[in-house]
């Protein structure tokens, strides 16, 4: 790996070397290093679709696999399908992500689509984080969709990450549960300048027992703009959870459409919004300790992202 592969894999998947187990690295359109174990196997799509198909036994506890993406070119454009396949049982831990360094005048962007078969009784952790960085005045675009389908008592907490460098984004959740099936996503964004940013959730409560908490937090700052869009349906005896927390700066501008439909007197369905801006009382107790405005600023967002 060059110096500018191992920033962006540093900033994405938290990796300094080639990771432990099972992965699979992808660089402007080439698999740049891959590994299946015992209990995790990687392979190409059987397709015509860019991508890969990764299986997860059951027999697997506690392992991880790495799938980042990484983008060094300018004008570079893909769209890549990877389907997990969770057998019933499994515990696994899954380190996506896609990094863009784009220093031309041209756009780069990334459009991955990762759809989850996830068995009974398993259980998915699934982080995700996005990042942009170059000199040029090309854009970096990243347009994530998840696809997921929990089996009954299964489990996926899922963790979603932009804080720099990315300027457009639409993001897309879609997640059908089966009974006792439960469903935890954390969302953090950061937008500045002129970015946008657009997450779209979608949850089916299929199963009787099935949940979900979906928590999204975001700063807008600057002339950025943001689009918050959420719908749960609760189709039997569940629960389900939403909140949309933003901070909201300078010129920037926030929407929230949250909706529930209960689809059965037995769904428990909540939804929670607050979009303000930071507290003046919050600037001055910072500032009292010797921070600068900026300063103050800076610790409120970064206590709040997380």
């Amino acid at each position: 790996m060059d110096e500018l592969e191992k920033m962006l894999l540093l900033e994405i998947a938290d990796l300094h070397k080639v990771p432990d187990g099972a992965y699979n690295i992808r660089k402007n359109g080439e698999a740049d290093g891959r590994r299946s174990t015992p209990h995790i196997r990687i392979e190409p799509r059987r397709d015509a679709k860019a991508g890969i198909d990764i299986f997860v036994s059951g027999e697997t506890k506690g392992e991880s696999v790495h799938i980042p993406v990484v983008i060094t070119e300018t004008d570079y454009k893909e769209k890549v399908y990877n389907d997990f396949y969770i057998e019933d049982g499994a515990d696994v831990l899954i380190i996506a992500g896609c990094g863009i360094h784009n220093c031309g005048q041209a756009t780069s962007e990334h459009s991955g689509i990762h759809t989850f078969h996830v068995g009974k009784n398993a259980r998915v952790r699934y982080v995700e984080k996005h990042y942009g960085s170059g000199e040029g005045g090309g854009e970096n675009v990243m347009d994530p969709t998840t696809d997921i389908r929990l089996g009954e008592h299964s489990r996926l907490e899922m963790e979603t990450t932009q804080i720099k460098g990315v300027d457009s984004t639409v993001r897309t959740t879609r997640a059908v549960l089966e009974a006792g099936a439960e469903l935890v996503i954390r969302e953090k964004i950061y937008t500045h300048g002129r970015q946008y940013a657009k997450t779209d959730f979608s949850v089916q409560l299929n199963g009787d027992g099935a949940g979900a908490d979906v928590v999204s937090r975001s700063v807008a700052a600057e002339q950025s703009r943001q689009e918050f869009t959420l719908r749960i349906d609760g189709n039997g005896r569940c629960h389900g959870h939403s909140e949309c927390d933003a901070i909201i700066m300078d010129d920037a501008k926030v929407v929230a459409i949250p909706a529930l439909a209960a689809n059965s007197v037995d769904a428990e369905l909540i939804h929670e919004a607050a979009i303000g801006k930071i507290a003046g009382e919050q600037l001055l107790k910072l500032m009292t300790l010797g921070l600068t405005e900026q300063e103050a600023e800076e610790q409120i967002i970064k206590g709040f992202l997380s």
